[in-house]
């Protein structure tokens, strides 16, 4: 399932093509995806003015003149694609940047927003675990999938401090805890793995760990908070991790995954210098965790 920097390269290569154009026709091909689409799709969208694009947590959010908010969730295998109209030139940085192809079997591309300029945006999604919602924008964080989030962990109200109160007295295992998207919204399993490395911090670990005498950050958060920052930000930089059907908006594959320390290399050594250890996986709440029981104390 894409992942935090995976959804956040979609939006940022959708804001250019969305913002400020009109969407004037809207193909849906099938009754639902994970979820029924919402009453009067179609009708609800057309017309309807992309104002902004952003992401939180795992979802994308595209707000509309009209005052609704369009939420799309990616689920295993959603691909957003985007084709510009004509044969505008590859190099411009205007619209005619986002000639791309529109995914994998055309079959399954199950919605498709055509926009005033006459670019095509194309929702593909072969297992239909994604899904379609829409909101008013005055409603959108009482919904039950957004009003229980944490805090977003690229965002200013990350910090220290933030984190350590949330863990005081948790027992939960630390990757768990981490998980937990009431704590820390979008943070997922890959790069739970990678910042716990680079941290140097055991995933079996009790949470409490994270705050020391009277709910303080103990020096461990202070660690653990900026590793987990630094990997969403390169990774971000790096357009996501492919893994089997991800893919950036423009159709390229995302590189970090050349850039794993731990995560999908079980028993090779770990790659910290004078490490000497060797990266296991064990399987924590039915999700693999891969790290180096050496290094990670």
């Amino acid at each position: 399932m894409p992942e935090l920097p995976e959804v956040e390269t979609v939006c940022r290569g959708l804001a250019p093509v969305l913002v400020g154009q009109a969407i004037v026709r809207v193909t849906q091909r099938r009754p639902d995806l994970r979820f029924p689409f919402p009453p009067r799709f179609k009708s609800r969208l057309t017309g309807q003015r992309a104002v902004k694009v952003e992401r939180r947590a795992k979802y994308i959010q595209v707000s509309l003149s009209g005052g609704e908010v369009l939420v799309i969730h990616l689920g295993m295998s959603g691909r957003v694609s985007i084709a510009a109209a004509g044969a505008a030139a590859q190099t411009s940085s205007t619209l005619g940047d986002y000639i791309y192809d529109t995914g994998s079997d055309p079959k399954h591309d199950h919605v498709v927003f055509e926009l005033e300029n006459g670019a095509t945006v194309t929702y593909n999604d072969p297992r239909r675990f994604g899904f379609m919602l829409l909101f008013g924008a005055a409603e959108l964080n009482l919904q039950p999938m957004f009003k229980s989030l944490g805090v977003e962990p690229l965002g200013p109200n990350f910090s220290a401090a933030y984190l350590a109160e949330r863990a005081n007295g948790r027992k939960a295992d630390l990757k768990a805890f981490l998980l937990d998207q009431r704590h820390i919204a979008g943070l997922g399993n890959i790069y739970v793995c990678e910042a716990l490395h680079r941290a140097g911090l055991s995933p079996t670990r009790e949470a409490s760990c994270l705050a020391g005498r009277g709910g303080a950050p103990s020096p461990r958060t202070g660690v653990l908070v900026p590793a987990i920052q630094s990997v969403l930000t390169k990774a971000i930089a790096a357009g996501g991790s492919t893994l089997r059907d991800y893919r950036q908006a423009n159709g390229a594959a995302g590189a970090f995954q050349e850039e794993f320390l731990v995560y999908d290399r079980e028993g090779e050594p770990c790659v910290k210098p004078a490490c000497g250890g060797t990266i296991q996986r064990i399987v924590q709440s039915g999700r693999s965790t891969f790290w180096c029981p050496k290094c990670q104390k």
